[in-house]
Protein backbone atom coordinates (compact mmCIF):
# COMPACT_ATOMS: atom_id res chain seq x y z
CA UNK A 1 0.00 0.00 0.00
CA UNK A 2 1.46 3.34 -1.03
CA UNK A 3 1.45 6.44 1.13
CA UNK A 4 -1.36 7.99 -0.90
CA UNK A 5 -3.46 4.85 -0.43
CA UNK A 6 -2.98 4.70 3.35
CA UNK A 7 -6.14 5.36 5.36
CA UNK A 8 -6.25 8.76 7.10
CA UNK A 9 -5.15 9.08 10.71
CA UNK A 10 -4.48 11.90 13.14
CA UNK A 11 -1.28 12.19 15.22
CA UNK A 12 -1.63 14.15 18.44
CA UNK A 13 1.47 15.16 20.39
CA UNK A 14 1.42 15.95 24.09
CA UNK A 15 3.99 17.04 26.65
CA UNK A 16 4.42 15.55 30.15
CA UNK A 17 1.70 16.53 32.60
CA UNK A 18 -1.01 16.96 29.94
CA UNK A 19 -3.76 14.31 29.95
CA UNK A 20 -5.56 14.26 26.58
CA UNK A 21 -7.90 11.38 27.47
CA UNK A 22 -11.12 13.43 27.41
CA UNK A 23 -10.46 14.87 23.96
CA UNK A 24 -9.33 11.53 22.55
CA UNK A 25 -12.59 9.93 23.72
CA UNK A 26 -14.68 12.62 22.02
CA UNK A 27 -12.65 12.20 18.82
CA UNK A 28 -13.31 8.45 18.80
CA UNK A 29 -17.02 9.06 19.28
CA UNK A 30 -17.29 11.63 16.48
CA UNK A 31 -14.76 10.25 14.00
CA UNK A 32 -14.59 6.49 14.55
CA UNK A 33 -13.29 5.95 11.01
CA UNK A 34 -10.11 8.03 11.61
CA UNK A 35 -7.66 6.56 14.17
CA UNK A 36 -5.98 9.00 16.57
CA UNK A 37 -2.38 8.17 17.54
CA UNK A 38 -0.79 9.76 20.62
CA UNK A 39 2.82 10.96 20.38
CA UNK A 40 4.63 11.68 23.65
CA UNK A 41 6.95 14.71 23.39
CA UNK A 42 9.28 16.55 25.71
CA UNK A 43 8.41 20.21 26.25
CA UNK A 44 11.65 21.32 24.55
CA UNK A 45 11.25 19.23 21.40
CA UNK A 46 7.50 19.68 20.84
CA UNK A 47 7.63 22.82 18.61
CA UNK A 48 10.24 21.33 16.25
CA UNK A 49 8.36 18.03 16.03
CA UNK A 50 5.23 19.92 14.96
CA UNK A 51 7.13 21.94 12.36
CA UNK A 52 8.75 18.76 11.03
CA UNK A 53 5.45 16.94 10.58
CA UNK A 54 5.97 14.45 13.39
CA UNK A 55 2.50 15.27 14.69
CA UNK A 56 -0.53 16.98 13.15
CA UNK A 57 -1.19 18.98 16.33
CA UNK A 58 0.01 18.89 19.90
CA UNK A 59 -0.37 20.14 23.43
CA UNK A 60 2.64 22.30 24.34
CA UNK A 61 3.79 24.42 27.25
CA UNK A 62 4.16 28.14 26.72
CA UNK A 63 6.24 30.10 26.08
CA UNK A 64 7.51 28.62 22.81
CA UNK A 65 8.90 30.01 19.57
CA UNK A 66 5.68 30.58 17.59
CA UNK A 67 7.39 30.89 14.22
CA UNK A 68 5.23 29.01 11.64
CA UNK A 69 2.99 27.69 14.41
CA UNK A 70 -0.60 28.52 15.34
CA UNK A 71 -1.29 28.52 19.07
CA UNK A 72 -4.49 28.45 21.13
CA UNK A 73 -3.83 28.96 24.88
CA UNK A 74 -6.06 26.63 26.93
CA UNK A 75 -5.37 26.89 30.65
CA UNK A 76 -2.79 28.01 33.23
CA UNK A 77 -1.48 25.72 35.95
CA UNK A 78 -0.70 26.38 39.58
CA UNK A 79 3.03 26.32 40.39
CA UNK A 80 4.06 24.19 43.37
CA UNK A 81 7.19 23.34 45.31
CA UNK A 82 7.90 19.61 45.75
CA UNK A 83 9.33 18.69 49.15
CA UNK A 84 9.81 15.63 51.41
CA UNK A 85 6.75 14.96 53.57
CA UNK A 86 8.64 15.82 56.76
CA UNK A 87 9.92 19.18 55.44
CA UNK A 88 9.10 22.35 57.37
CA UNK A 89 7.34 23.78 54.28
CA UNK A 90 4.48 21.30 54.78
CA UNK A 91 3.37 23.19 57.91
CA UNK A 92 1.88 25.92 55.68
CA UNK A 93 -0.91 25.72 53.08
CA UNK A 94 1.15 27.79 50.61
CA UNK A 95 4.58 29.42 50.49
CA UNK A 96 6.37 32.31 48.81
CA UNK A 97 9.66 32.41 46.93
CA UNK A 98 11.17 34.43 49.78
CA UNK A 99 10.52 31.57 52.19
CA UNK A 100 12.72 29.34 49.99
CA UNK A 101 15.66 31.75 50.04
CA UNK A 102 17.82 29.47 52.22
CA UNK A 103 16.78 26.24 50.49
CA UNK A 104 18.64 24.45 47.70
CA UNK A 105 16.17 24.62 44.80
CA UNK A 106 16.86 22.35 41.82
CA UNK A 107 16.46 23.79 38.33
CA UNK A 108 16.33 20.95 35.75
CA UNK A 109 17.30 21.53 32.13
CA UNK A 110 13.77 20.74 30.94
CA UNK A 111 12.20 23.34 33.25
CA UNK A 112 9.20 24.99 31.58
CA UNK A 113 8.77 27.95 33.96
CA UNK A 114 9.89 31.28 32.57
CA UNK A 115 11.99 32.45 35.52
CA UNK A 116 13.64 35.84 35.70
CA UNK A 117 15.41 34.70 38.84
CA UNK A 118 14.74 31.21 40.25
CA UNK A 119 14.24 31.15 44.03
CA UNK A 120 16.58 29.69 46.64
CA UNK A 121 20.19 28.59 46.40
CA UNK A 122 21.26 26.89 43.17
CA UNK A 123 23.03 23.56 42.80
CA UNK A 124 26.38 23.47 41.01
CA UNK A 125 24.93 21.15 38.35
CA UNK A 126 21.44 21.17 36.94
CA UNK A 127 19.56 17.84 36.72
CA UNK A 128 18.94 16.73 33.13
CA UNK A 129 15.20 16.16 33.58
CA UNK A 130 12.36 16.84 35.99
CA UNK A 131 12.24 13.11 36.76
CA UNK A 132 15.90 13.23 37.82
CA UNK A 133 15.21 16.26 40.01
CA UNK A 134 12.34 14.45 41.75
CA UNK A 135 14.71 11.60 42.63
CA UNK A 136 17.12 14.11 44.19
CA UNK A 137 14.32 15.67 46.25
CA UNK A 138 13.40 12.21 47.54
CA UNK A 139 17.06 11.71 48.49
CA UNK A 140 16.99 14.94 50.53
CA UNK A 141 19.28 16.88 48.18
CA UNK A 142 16.98 19.86 47.54
CA UNK A 143 13.53 21.12 46.55
CA UNK A 144 11.88 21.43 43.15
CA UNK A 145 9.46 23.99 41.70
CA UNK A 146 7.22 22.71 38.87
CA UNK A 147 3.69 23.02 37.43
CA UNK A 148 1.21 21.08 39.55
CA UNK A 149 0.50 18.48 36.85
CA UNK A 150 4.19 17.49 36.81
CA UNK A 151 4.18 17.11 40.58
CA UNK A 152 1.23 14.75 40.19
CA UNK A 153 2.87 12.93 37.29
CA UNK A 154 5.98 12.18 39.38
CA UNK A 155 4.07 11.50 42.58
CA UNK A 156 5.84 9.53 45.31
CA UNK A 157 4.55 8.49 48.70
CA UNK A 158 7.48 10.13 50.45
CA UNK A 159 6.97 13.50 48.71
CA UNK A 160 4.29 16.17 48.76
CA UNK A 161 3.90 19.73 47.42
CA UNK A 162 2.58 23.16 48.31
CA UNK A 163 1.48 26.05 46.03
CA UNK A 164 4.12 28.71 45.43
CA UNK A 165 2.15 31.94 45.28
CA UNK A 166 4.58 34.34 43.59
CA UNK A 167 6.18 32.08 40.96
CA UNK A 168 5.67 32.20 37.18
CA UNK A 169 2.99 29.84 35.92
CA UNK A 170 2.99 27.38 33.06
CA UNK A 171 0.35 27.75 30.36
CA UNK A 172 -0.77 24.78 28.26
CA UNK A 173 -1.77 25.41 24.64
CA UNK A 174 -2.83 23.56 21.51
CA UNK A 175 -0.47 24.16 18.61
CA UNK A 176 -0.11 23.07 14.97
CA UNK A 177 1.78 24.18 11.84
CA UNK A 178 0.13 27.19 10.25
CA UNK A 179 0.48 25.81 6.72
CA UNK A 180 -1.13 22.48 7.66
CA UNK A 181 -4.45 23.57 9.11
CA UNK A 182 -6.23 20.53 7.69
CA UNK A 183 -9.83 19.45 8.08
CA UNK A 184 -8.77 17.01 10.79
CA UNK A 185 -6.95 19.78 12.67
CA UNK A 186 -10.13 21.88 12.48
CA UNK A 187 -12.08 18.92 13.82
CA UNK A 188 -9.76 18.60 16.80
CA UNK A 189 -9.81 22.36 17.46
CA UNK A 190 -13.59 22.13 17.62
CA UNK A 191 -13.40 19.28 20.13
CA UNK A 192 -10.93 21.10 22.38
CA UNK A 193 -13.00 24.28 22.28
CA UNK A 194 -16.15 22.38 23.18
CA UNK A 195 -18.03 22.86 19.93
CA UNK A 196 -20.92 20.55 19.26
CA UNK A 197 -20.90 18.13 16.37
CA UNK A 198 -23.31 20.43 14.48
CA UNK A 199 -21.18 23.55 14.90
CA UNK A 200 -20.95 25.76 11.82
CA UNK A 201 -17.15 25.37 11.87
CA UNK A 202 -17.27 21.60 12.18
CA UNK A 203 -16.25 19.50 9.19
CA UNK A 204 -18.96 16.91 9.54
CA UNK A 205 -22.20 18.62 10.44
CA UNK A 206 -25.22 16.39 10.76
CA UNK A 207 -27.41 16.53 7.65
CA UNK A 208 -30.27 18.94 8.00
CA UNK A 209 -33.62 17.22 8.40
CA UNK A 210 -36.32 18.35 5.92
CA UNK A 211 -39.12 20.24 7.55
CA UNK A 212 -42.44 18.48 7.60
CA UNK A 213 -45.06 20.16 5.48
CA UNK A 214 -48.30 20.96 7.19
CA UNK A 215 -51.47 19.71 5.54
CA UNK A 216 -53.09 22.36 3.38
CA UNK A 217 -56.30 22.27 5.40
CA UNK A 218 -54.41 22.85 8.67
CA UNK A 219 -52.67 25.99 7.47
CA UNK A 220 -55.66 27.41 5.64
CA UNK A 221 -57.58 30.22 7.19
CA UNK A 222 -60.83 29.11 8.68
CA UNK A 223 -63.99 30.22 6.90
CA UNK A 224 -66.24 32.52 8.91
CA UNK A 225 -69.27 30.84 10.46
CA UNK A 226 -72.57 31.53 8.64
CA UNK A 227 -74.80 34.17 10.30
CA UNK A 228 -77.39 32.85 12.69
CA UNK A 229 -81.03 33.06 11.51
CA UNK A 230 -83.08 35.90 12.92
CA UNK A 231 -84.98 35.20 16.07
CA UNK A 232 -82.51 32.70 17.47
CA UNK A 233 -80.53 35.05 19.57
CA UNK A 234 -80.45 35.06 23.31
CA UNK A 235 -83.75 37.00 23.64
CA UNK A 236 -86.52 38.03 21.26
CA UNK A 237 -87.79 41.53 21.32
CA UNK A 238 -91.45 42.15 20.60
CA UNK A 239 -93.26 45.19 19.38
CA UNK A 240 -91.40 47.58 17.19
CA UNK A 241 -88.26 45.51 17.45
CA UNK A 242 -87.34 42.60 15.27
CA UNK A 243 -89.66 39.67 14.86
CA UNK A 244 -93.43 39.52 14.35
CA UNK A 245 -95.63 41.90 16.35
CA UNK A 246 -97.62 40.24 19.10
CA UNK A 247 -101.46 39.94 18.90
CA UNK A 248 -103.54 42.22 21.06
CA UNK A 249 -106.82 40.95 22.48
CA UNK A 250 -110.05 43.03 22.64
CA UNK A 251 -110.93 44.49 26.02
CA UNK A 252 -113.77 42.69 27.80
CA UNK A 253 -117.05 44.51 28.36
CA UNK A 254 -118.53 44.51 31.85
Amino acid sequence: MTGSDAPPSFRLGYVPGVTPTKWVRIWEERLPDIPLHLVGLSAAEAPDVLRGGGADAGFVRLPIDRTDLSVIPLYTETTVVVVPKDHVVTAADEVTAEELADELVLHPLDDTLDWERPPGRHAQERPATTADAVQLVAAGVGLLVVPQSLARLHHRRDLTYRPLTDAPQSQVALSWPQERTTDMVEDFIGIVRGRTVNSSRGRRPAPAQPKEKRPAAEGARRKPAPPKPAGKGRGRRTGSGGGKPGKRGRPRRR
